[in-house]
């Protein structure tokens, strides 16, 4: 090896575990922080010229995260997100109900919308409705966080890594949603009969709920902009429109609107989360210009990864070890050498996001829900989220892969 090889392994190596442990200890870095110290690194070792560094950042993914982001922000800022959360949940009045109200609202919302920004907006809206009745808010934060996780699956705008792969894949969203929302659907229901079965205390226990939800000041001009908006992002991205291209387009118009502050929905979007991307790209971009040599990549056929259950086990573990995001990347060059790349980039898709649930620590939406529980003064527990966490992964993992090798 070179010593620009190692010098790259060693950047690679410093980069995803400083991303996995999210910190370095002694500095003031996040993870945003330490992926683009890691691109700046590739850059200073030569491994990337400025050029390579530019055309590694895949913009496919930064313009269509950025999209989704302003066309979240708008339908929150608006009020939208309160309003179809207090409808939903007031018609539940009964607990287990409640439990299906939140799981459908969270799953579906994020099948076609960033799983992490629904988690924001619906977590607050559990713990007031929880409150106001004097139920356990846990089983149903735990809904909010695996329900999002799983219903994300269904589609390529429905979390970053699905992002990623869309890109980097070449999969149409229709292909993608057919492929992979049979499983999310499976999910959803996975979800409603584990939390029963593991809480079935809090559902044993009858009682006629009528849940109030504080719904806030809507705006119900935005509301209906932001409605028409997504439906023509749903028909465009199905119709076979570039979906970054769509989402930039979709929210270029909602930022049209004398009714919002335009700081308001840029305070909604998650600039760390764009430079980590950045930042990542041109690593693994990196370690791939210096130390992926044909044989290396080719040892992806000799692990095995060429079968679907080997390949969804692998990625499952790795996104445990490193995140979601992280994983795809690592992973990038060499499912395209595998003998089927689009069912590979399917099984990466549903492997690394379903891996999600196995921990409170295993998604980003699953740690927003844990510090809304927090504030609340009802801390939802890794051993609380494990009961459920544990057999829907192992279930929906199997359920899923079994889908995708037939």
């Amino acid at each position: 090896m070179t010593a620009m090889g190692a010098a790259a392994l060693l950047i690679l190596v410093l980069t995803y575990a400083g991303v996995a442990v999210g910190r370095v200890p002694g500095l003031r870095l996040d993870r945003a922080g330490i992926a683009l110290l890691g691109g700046a690194a590739m850059i200073a070792i030569g491994a990337l010229d400025m050029e390579d560094a530019y055309r590694a950042i895949s913009f496919d993914t930064i313009t269509l995260l950025l999209g989704m982001m302003i066309v979240v922000a708008h339908l929150k800022v608006s009020g939208a997100f309160r309003a179809l959360g207090g409808f939903a949940i007031e018609h539940a009045h009964a607990p287990f109900m409640l439990l299906v109200m939140v799981t459908l609202l969270t799953g579906v919302l994020s099948a076609f919308l960033v799983n992490d920004a629904i988690c924001l907006v619906m977590a607050p809206i559990v713990v007031h409705v929880t409150r106001v009745i004097n139920r356990n808010p846990v089983p149903y934060l735990i809904a909010t966080a695996t329900a999002s996780n799983c219903g994300s699956v269904a589609t390529i705008t429905g979390n970053p890594q699905n992002m990623v792969i869309g890109a980097l894949s070449g999969i149409s969203y229709p292909a993608f949603s057919a492929a992979l929302a049979p499983v999310a659907a499976f999910g959803l229901v996975a979800v409603v009969v584990i939390i029963r079965i593991v809480y079935r205390a809090e559902f044993s226990r009858k009682a006629e709920l009528s849940p109030e939800v504080y719904r806030g000041r809507m705006l119900p001009g935005q509301v209906l902009k932001a409605v028409v908006v997504c439906i023509g992002l749903a028909i465009a991205f199905f119709a076979g429109v570039p979906v970054a291209k769509a989402a930039l387009i979709g929210g270029a118009i909602l930022l049209l609107t004398r009714a919002i502050k335009p700081e308001r929905i840029y305070r909604e979007i998650d600039g760390p989360l764009l430079f980590m991307f950045a930042g990542l790209f041109i690593v693994v971009a990196g370690a791939e210009k210096t130390l992926l040599t044909p044989d290396i990549v080719a040892s992806a056929k000799d692990l095995g990864l060429n079968d679907v259950w080997r390949l969804s086990g692998f990625t499952a573990v790795l996104s445990n070890i490193m995140s979601n995001v992280p994983a795809v990347l690592a992973l990038k060059p060499f499912v395209p050498g595998l003998e089927d790349p689009e069912r590979a980039w399917l099984v990466v898709a549903m492997s690394s996001t379903l891996a999600g649930n196995f921990t409170l620590l295993g998604s980003v939406a699953n740690l927003i829900v844990a510090e809304h529980a927090r504030v609340s003064g009802k801390p939802l527990g890794f051993i609380a989220f494990f009961k459920v966490g544990l057999p829907l992964t192992l279930v929906t993992l199997l359920v899923g892969t079994a889908w995708l090798a037939a």
